[in-house]
């Protein structure tokens, strides 16, 4: 029998969906950012539950406050691809029996901090002893269902956009993980990245009240695997022709004689939208963005057929499904 290193994160979850009820009220198709069930005909109940693992998922010199508030954060983003204001988050936490006080309450900061940030509330949760530290949130809201930005809308012809640039947290982790030594101008940067993580949730409300995008997803699992999902839960193809590379991470790719395109593409932890939008309305989307105080940068567009590429010049090369995946050694 295959282990979990084999299988991998997706194909685990499909082997726990193949064993699962299905409800009539479920608002939301699986494998999307969130899950959502029905209240009434108009509104449904919008819930996500991510977990941060001390050993997986806490880099190298990350406090604890950082990574309570990270916690909060990567579940914020999966409603900020929704267009999904959160309401509340209730916390269950693991805690091995040798931390301090000190550290007790560096996690509760953390995660009032992640919550705050966001306007919304931590209203309850559950604390157990564990072997390792495990911070598991899950966030609520309330949404029209019709306002709701899904994975499966792109259409051909949309045109295909971010709300920034990609490539700092891989070159960061590198930095943290592998000793890579950097110049401490860059190095600030992209290590902040990871440390302080942002989740786009003034765009994602900002653009579910125009009415123009057609497709949204979180780039927490990297922009590659991000631009496969759309494509499969939408059916189309995608034609990227901007890869959106930061400066810092094109300077640390540089030093180090690494691919800034594969930084940008196969890293993760970014937290950024991958969104497409009707081309009449993309002013508006821009615009409405802008007015957040972020940005909205297109890379590309949808096309026909199944196939996610790269135009460079006229040369068009496939993207591969490459990425963050658990239990999978990765690039």
């Amino acid at each position: 029998m295959p282990t979990v290193e084999e299988l991998g994160e997706r194909r685990i979850i499909e082997l726990f969906l193949e064993r699962f009820r299905r409800t009539s009220e479920m608002a939301v198709p699986f494998g999307d950012d969130v899950a959502a069930i029905t209240l009434n005909k108009e509104t449904v109940a919008v819930l996500k539950t991510d977990v941060l693992v001390g050993t997986t998922d806490i880099p190298p010199t990350m406090t604890l406050r950082q990574a309570a508030r990270k916690a909060v954060v990567m579940n914020i983003s999966d409603f900020a691809a929704k267009g999904v204001k959160p309401r509340a988050v209730l916390v269950a936490v693991t805690i091995p029996r040798d931390y301090t006080t000190k550290e007790i309450e560096e996690i509760g900061e953390g995660l009032n901090a992640g919550a705050e940030e966001y306007d919304t509330y931590i209203i309850g949760g559950d604390t157990g002893e564990g072997v390792d530290l495990t911070i598991c949130c899950m966030v609520f809201g309330v949404a029209k269902r019709e306002a709701l930005i899904l994975r499966s809308g792109a259409r051909r012809g949309d045109i295909l956009a971010v709300t920034g640039l990609f490539g700092k947290t891989s070159a960061g982790l590198k930095i943290l993980m592998e000793g890579h030594v950097t110049p401490p101008d860059i190095r600030d940067i992209l290590v902040k990245s990871v440390y302080q993580p942002k989740a786009r949730l003034r765009e994602g409300l900002a653009l579910a009240k125009t009415g123009v995008v057609t497709s949204s997803i979180d780039s927490s699992d990297g922009l590659a695997i991000c631009l496969h999902e759309l494509k499969k839960n939408s059916g189309i193809g995608l034609d990227v022709t901007n890869v959106p590379i930061a400066l810092e991470a094109r300077k640390f790719a540089e030093i180090h004689g690494l691919d800034p395109e594969a930084l940008a593409l196969y890293g993760g932890e970014e937290y950024e939208l991958v969104l497409t939008f009707k081309p009449e309305g993309w002013r508006n989307a821009v615009k409405a963005v802008e007015e957040v105080g972020g940005d909205l940068i297109a890379i590309g567009n949808v096309v026909e057929g199944t196939e996610v590429t790269q135009r460079k010049g006229n040369v068009v090369e496939p993207i591969p499904l490459r990425g963050w995946e658990h239990f999978k050694k990765h690039v």
